[in-house]
């Protein structure tokens, strides 16, 4: 069975550039392999990137008999738990799916966007005007207090300063670099990353510990609307409710997966829309939630946080267009680089939110959330999130961008984030004057050919 034609380098090199350059790394190998190509990660695997809708929907309509995500994400154990929606595969995948799904839609979605306005508008109010400011960090803390506060349902007061004080030193370390190098994830001494990782992990699993027992006491339980207080009351179709180490697990996973990728995406959609002409004030006004919603589309088009998922080849080999992929091996449809595919998307390298107004998303070639049964389940939270934040700056302040060129994408562990924090210059009255080149379809500062793997 041949594995698609991919880079020689050794699997160390390989890995250094999927961790260094991972964007340059993926273009030229599209470039000259195609729209399907083998990388192998030392100590990772061997993984096979698609770029091709159509195989793509046999990848994500493939059930677990026959591909795993549980297992693919296996190395997210330490941090998310054994029990997280996304490490389980099957039956397992199911139950817990079903009961965390119902908090994220309808109008009950909608319940959280007055609060989600109120948190953006009490960091605003922190911005000092006519100076540069990162706009990654802001948004950071925007996206903790949403999931403290909406999904966590953290009331103000010393319990939520202590929880956001720990889920911070947590996130710090691991979103570092080393997190993604597993050879490292050992004890080395009371200074080492990993043991540093173990004792902030430990001390937030004991608040939320602390935090589901007082909640499972709190008579006013069943009134309660945050997520957080409805994954409590869930149920299973045999009666069962979510055991305190599945809501610790599941908690974890909404913060992991609701707070990184969400803020990275906000700075993404400011450092694009700013550059955009006539975006920032479309985005202010009265009517403005159909286009905040295809900025985010388009942002998470151009800039997706996360760059592929990936399943696991089990029992026998899977049928990837013409090559027989063998039991071991991951597939990963790559999300980056199917959103710059031509034939999908004109002019791709274009920042166009345009396009989303005129056609919206489609399954197999908008995938920022993944597919399938996999599809993440706060994906419409997300949107709903990004969009309210973006009209909520948008009409409290001006932004320009703080120098003409567009941001490098750089590795934060697994997320792809603006090199140097989105800084944009902040005003509270007129636009500050600024020689910005505007985001063209050409973008030169994310062109393949500037860097090559092989």
């Amino acid at each position: 069975m041949a594995l698609p034609p991919g880079p020689p380098w050794l699997p160390a090199l390989q890995t250094a550039a999927w961790i260094t350059r991972p964007a340059p790394f993926m273009e030229r190998a599209r470039r000259r392999y195609g729209n399907a190509f083998t990388v192998r990660l030392a100590q990772v695997g061997t993984f096979v990137f698609t770029t091709d809708p159509d195989t793509l929907k046999t990848v994500f309509t493939a059930g677990p008999d026959r591909l795993r995500a549980g297992e693919a994400n296996v190395a997210l154990e330490p941090v998310l738990g054994s029990r997280s929606v996304l490490l389980l595969d099957g039956a397992e995948h199911i139950r817990q799916r079903r009961l965390m799904l119902p908090p994220f839609h309808g109008e009950r979605l909608r319940g959280y966007e007055q609060l989600i306005a109120e948190i953006a508008e009490d960091e605003i109010r922190r911005w000092p005007a006519g100076e540069a400011l990162a706009l990654q960090p802001r948004m950071q803390a925007v996206t903790l207090e949403v999931i403290l506060r909406v999904v966590f349902g953290m009331d103000r007061g010393p319990r939520l300063v202590r929880l956001r004080e720990l889920i911070k030193q947590l996130l710090t370390v691991s979103t570092r670099p080393w997190a993604l190098v597993p050879w490292l994830r050992r004890d080395l001494g009371r200074f080492s990353p990993w043991t540093r990782f173990i004792e902030a992990r430990d001390a937030v699993d004991e608040a939320l510990f602390e935090e589901i027992a007082r909640r499972r006491d709190d008579p006013s339980l069943p009134d309660r609307t945050d997520i957080f207080s409805l994954l409590m009351q869930a149920r299973d179709e045999e009666g069962s409710p979510l055991t305190d180490r599945e809501l610790r697990d599941e908690l974890i996973t909404l913060l992991v997966a609701g707070h990184e990728t969400t803020a990275t995406g906000l700075a993404w959609a400011f450092e694009r829309v700013v550059r955009h002409p006539g975006g920032l004030e479309r985005l202010a006004e009265d009517d403005a939630r159909e286009y905040a919603d295809a900025v985010v589309h388009e942002t998470l088009r151009l800039r997706p946080p996360i760059p592929l998922v990936a399943r696991r080849v089990v029992n026998e080999p899977f049928l990837l267009g013409s090559h027989e992929i063998p039991v071991g091996t991951m597939v990963a449809p790559c999300i980056y680089l199917v959103h710059r595919r031509p034939d999908l998307y004109p002019e791709p390298y274009a920042f166009r939110p345009e396009r989303f107004l005129e056609r919206p998303p489609e399954t197999y070639a908008w995938l920022p959330f993944g597919g399938g049964m996999r599809r993440c389940i706060g994906a419409s939270f997300a949107v709903l999130e990004m969009s309210t934040i973006l009209r909520t700056v948008a009409r409290a302040r001006r932004l320009e961008p703080a120098g003409p060129e567009p941001e490098r994408i750089s590795r934060r562990a697994i997320v792809f984030a603006p090199s140097r924090g989105g800084p944009v210059f902040v005003s509270a009255g007129r636009r500050l004057g600024q020689d910005v080149q505007p985001v063209l379809e050409t973008d030169r500062s994310q062109d393949p050919a500037r860097d090559s793997i092989a």
